[in-house]
């Protein structure tokens, strides 16, 4: 049996100077070399946003090029310290309008426009008999500072550190090769350079962090309004599971009870009733598990039975006696409906009373149950707060709930405030004759 063995050899044993080494090339190569050529267009910015909403709307749509409009005036103002160098040659001509070039260049390619500017420093010198300044000239001197803090607001923190680093390095070289006998102007660029790549970068971390904070809470609503809305189908699931099992309990109990009806039953009959009981059992043992997996650890099943339509009245009276004056109002020919629909019917009611008590102090409230053909019609709406509205200590899954109930049942709802400062909540929920019981 041959054995084969592994020379490749693992990361883990190069040396940490190594691997550091190894990421900073690494992120130098990806930050300034990688996308060097890049076509990167500055966009234009949010006119709906920060102090830009406050300028009138005329001109409202044009202040999305306002950073175009300073790099361009930053151009000009580079343009404007070489202009003194002008003497009517090429050569001058090319000293005095490369930089502010090269500023502009920062719209579309910032990085390049950082090459760029680096690369031109020793030429635009020479032009100029570094007469302005050894090595960086002045004109190039104040478009290299710019070049480096448009590129910095335009890409990441870290792309502003290697920027500075290389322009240092260039500038060290410089110092080591050609800069014997000179008076050189290179550690007031740095020192500006720095300054500038700071203020960016500190504004650039601190927009990094507000778009974060934004995205975390937009992230946190969303999954509180999933676990509002998961809970309330938990609650509506616990509360449904004695409707249903009721029922199961008759289905097993009159198939057991059949074939004693019938005198001689044959035996497919009684097969026939036996399954039924035996799939009304199982059904009923599921619906236990079910009921044990939603069950909360503080749940405790309720000993009377689930209210009804019925008990409305009951429900209007609790509530007058805390202080809130209810009218009730029921319409259309009263009908007995099933369980699930009264009991969610009289959840949405008691739900949106008690957001009156909490949300409109003082107010009146109408509660008008309407039997009409093919469903009941629900509509609870009440008036302005008469009295003072103190914060709630409610969990805001009112209305969440009340949705969910309408929306288990095929129906509709909408709940919204009302032209004199009330709010009303109203829902239809269709019922077919099929589903009525007889």
């Amino acid at each position: 049996m041959a054995c084969v063995t592994d020379t490749r050899t693992s990361d883990t044993s190069r040396s940490p100077e190594y691997r550091l080494a190894q990421v900073a090339v690494g992120g130098l190569r990806q930050e300034l070399f990688d996308d060097a050529f890049a076509y990167r267009p500055l966009p234009r910015v949010d006119t709906g946003g920060g102090g830009l909403r406050f300028v009138p709307r005329r001109i409202r749509p044009y202040t999305g090029y306002v950073p175009h409009a300073v790099v361009g005036a930053l151009a000009l103002i580079v343009l404007s310290i070489g202009l003194d160098r002008v003497d009517g040659g090429p050569a001058s001509a090319l000293y005095v309008f490369a930089s502010p070039v090269i500023v502009l260049m920062t719209l579309i390619r910032p990085v390049l426009a950082f090459w760029a500017s680096l690369a031109s420093v020793p030429f635009l010198g020479v032009l100029s008999g570094f007469e302005d300044g050894w090595p960086w000239a002045a004109n190039v001197f104040a478009a290299h500072v710019v070049v480096l803090a448009v590129t910095a607001a335009r890409t990441r923190p870290r792309t502003a550190g290697w920027m500075w680093l290389v322009t240092a390095a260039y500038a060290l070289l410089a110092e080591m090769l050609l800069g014997v006998g000179r008076s050189s102007n290179t550690l007031p660029l740095l020192f500006t350079s720095a300054l500038a790549l700071l203020a960016v970068t500190v504004v650039q971390v601190r927009r990094q962090a507000r778009q974060e904070v934004t995205a975390e809470r937009t992230v946190t609503a969303e999954e509180r309004s999933k676990r509002t809305v998961l809970e309330e189908r938990t609650t509506i699931a616990r509360e449904l599971h004695d409707v249903v099992a009721h029922h199961m309990s008759v289905v097993a109990i009159q198939a057991e009870a059949a074939p004693y009806r019938v005198e001689n039953p044959p035996p497919e009959l009684e097969q026939a009733f036996r399954t039924i009981r035996e799939n009304a059992v199982a059904a009923l043992t599921e619906l236990r598990r079910i009921l044990g997996v939603v069950r909360a650890e503080d749940y405790e099943a309720p000993d009377a039975p689930q209210p009804t339509l019925a008990d409305l009245d009951a429900l209007v009276e609790n509530v007058r006696a805390a202080g809130l004056g209810v009218e009730k109002t029921v319409t259309g020919a009263v009908r007995e409906l099933p369980q699930g629909v009264e009991l969610s019917a009289y959840r949405i009611v008691q739900e949106a009373l008690s957001n009156v008590l909490r949300h409109a102090p003082g107010a009146v409230a109408k509660v008008e149950v309407s039997h009409v053909l093919g469903g009941l019609g629900l509509r609870i709406v009440n008036g302005p707060p008469r009295g003072t509205v103190k914060p709630s200590p409610g969990a805001g899954h009112g209305i969440t709930g009340m949705r969910e109930r309408v929306t288990m049942l095929g129906g509709e709802m909408t709940a919204e405030p009302t032209a004199d400062g009330g709010y009303e909540v109203t829902a239809f929920v269709p019922v077919s004759r099929e589903e009525a019981p007889e």
